[in-house]
């Protein structure tokens, strides 16, 4: 399951930015669409899928929060990031972090992306730390950004055990 799912986000991204490259290469010019303040959208994730939202601090900081929905539970995790072009390239952007998640979880598997799962008989509180490493690309002359990134996480409250999982976000940003 890792290896193939690992290879279908990676997959897509480059697909974005194939497409993305493409329509920068057909038009003049892509000024200001390599930055936005405010973006909201939908996360998928090796432990839930959800609702994000991203806000600029500053050029570079950035606060990013998930609403994350896994079988029966939710989670909302909470992370800052730093944020800087990669490749020379201005609608690419490197960004690495870290933050905290706090959730619950009703009886059953919780299921880890790196392989086992914890089987729980009862309702669980989840809590941890979270780190997040990734690329954003900003489609050109679109209020379109694509992002890929790996999500290790440690959970305290019903482990502790280590987990990482790949992340893929859509968000639609405002300036």
């Amino acid at each position: 399951m890792g290896m193939k799912n690992t290879f279908y986000y990676l997959s897509i991204f480059a697909a974005f930015l194939f497409i993305g490259q493409q329509a920068n290469a057909q038009t003049a010019s892509s000024a200001n669409t390599t930055s936005y303040n405010f973006a909201a959208g939908l996360k998928f994730g090796g432990y839930e899928n959800g609702i994000s939202g991203k806000y600029f601090m500053n050029d570079n900081t950035a606060l990013e929060g998930v609403l994350g929905f896994r079988n029966s539970g939710l989670v909302v995790t909470g992370l800052y990031e730093l944020n800087m072009e990669a490749f020379n390239i201005p609608e690419l952007k490197f960004y690495y972090g870290f933050g905290a998640h706090l959730g619950a979880i009703g009886s059953g598997d919780y299921r880890r992306f790196g392989g086992g799962s914890e089987v729980y008989r009862n309702s669980q509180i989840l809590l941890g730390a979270d780190g997040i490493i990734g690329l954003e690309y900003i489609i050109p002359q679109s209020p379109i950004a694509v992002s890929l990134d790996l999500n290790p996480r440690v959970e305290l409250a019903t482990g502790p055990f280590f987990d990482i999982a790949p992340g893929l976000g859509v968000k639609y940003f405002f300036k």
